[in-house]
Parts: C-alpha cells; sequence; structure tokens
C-alpha cells in the first residue's frame, strides 16, 4: 500500500475539506473504528490527527499509532491530556471530530467562517465535547453518516477517499510509503509486516 496522511492532502490542495467529503471520511473511519473496536482495545490507538489518519490509492483507511506529543496535543481527549483516560472509544470519537475540524478550517482567511451545515456542525461539535459521558458514540456516528448519504446520495468513502489521494499525486508531492514512514517514526515492526493498524477495507461498487 501507498498512504498519504490527510494533512498532506490538505496541503496540496491549499484548502479544506468539502461538506460531502468529510460526510464520506467520517463514514469511513466510523466504520473502521467499530469493526476494529470489536478485535478488542489492544488493536486501536489512542490519537487520531492529521498526520497519523492515512489514506490510500486503492481507498482504504489506516491508523498510524502516536505517542502523546505537542504536536498532537490539540486532537487529543482532554482525559488523557489529564492522566485519566479510562475508554479508548470516546478518546477516538474527541481525535476524529478536531480532526475533521481542522480539516475544514484549513487555510481559511480568519474572516471567513467555516461552510457547514448545522447537522454536520452539531454531530463534530458534539465529538468535541470536554466530558467523555457526553461524547455521542460511535454507534449514532454512524447512523449519522448513513442517514446523510442515504438523503445526500454521496459518494462512499472508497471513492472519495482515492480521489483525496490523487489529488496529492497530481500535485507532484511525494507519497507516504510505508519504508518512508518507518525511517522517520516509531513505527515498530511485527515479523517485518508494517505495523499500521489497517482498518478500512470495504470497496465501493
Amino acid at each position: 500500500f501507498t498512504f498519504v496522511t490527510l494533512a498532506e492532502v490538505l496541503e496540496a490542495r491549499g484548502g479544506p475539506l468539502l461538506e460531502e467529503e468529510v460526510w464520506s471520511l467520517l463514514l469511513g473511519t466510523a466504520e473502521s473504528l467499530v469493526d476494529i473496536s470489536y478485535k478488542g482495545p489492544n488493536n486501536m490507538c489512542n490519537i487520531i490527527s492529521p498526520t497519523s489518519l492515512l489514506l490510500s490509492a486503492t481507498g482504504t483507511l489506516a491508523f498510524k499509532n502516536c505517542g502523546l506529543s505537542d504536536e498532537v496535543s490539540t486532537f487529543t481527549a482532554p482525559e488523557m491530556l489529564q492522566g485519566r483516560a479510562s475508554s479508548t472509544k470516546p478518546m477516538l470519537v474527541y481525535s476524529l471530530g478536531m480532526t475533521l475540524y481542522w480539516s475544514v478550517d484549513f487555510h481559511l482567511p480568519q474572516n471567513q467562517p467555516v461552510q457547514l451545515s448545522d447537522h454536520l456542525n452539531s454531530l463534530l461539535l458534539s465529538m468535541c465535547e470536554d466530558l467523555a459521558h457526553r461524547r455521542v458514540n460511535l454507534n449514532s456516528i454512524l447512523e449519522a453518516c448513513e442517514s446523510q448519504h442515504k438523503a445526500s446520495i454521496l459518494l462512499s468513502p472508497a471513492k472519495v477517499i482515492r480521489q483525496l489521494v490523487e489529488e496529492v499525486f497530481h500535485d507532484s508531492v511525494s507519497p507516504v510509503t510505508c519504508s518512508m514512514l518507518l525511517s522517520r517514526s516509531n513505527i515498530s515492526l511485527s515479523a517485518g509486516v508494517c505495523a499500521y493498524v489497517l482498518i478500512y477495507t470495504r470497496k465501493s461498487k
């Protein structure tokens, strides 16, 4: 697989994600997190950020494990920053919400408001509640995304991911390959396999 990060996609574009792209990414990541949660908490990362959310040219998603640092503190759940983390899923909901807010605000002029519908804005806000028990859960996010996709006839997550990755290639930014990421980050290897959590493999029909 060849991956690019969400941050690299937006750098290549020079602007934010569109609302329909956010809905598709949110659906894809929510499906992924629900799927992987069934495999146990040991398979889940704790923080999602623009530099750890990986998109592939085949339309799949992966997460790069990243530890707590100043670079990702903005996207880290308050309970994790305060050392009182209990459940992984609410922390990931917070991280994902903050990451998507960052993506719709990317390079916008200060006097230009974020272009989001009330529906999506309120959903993202509910993902970013400071108190974990007040955050919307993954299943509710999934239901909201699925109903939005049916109502608006949006593109599948896989198609949107492929389109976003193509933008990076067309902009001639070097794609992030497995070996490149390994050389510049602390990703552990298991039996010589790149230690990504590859969690979204549904193909569009």
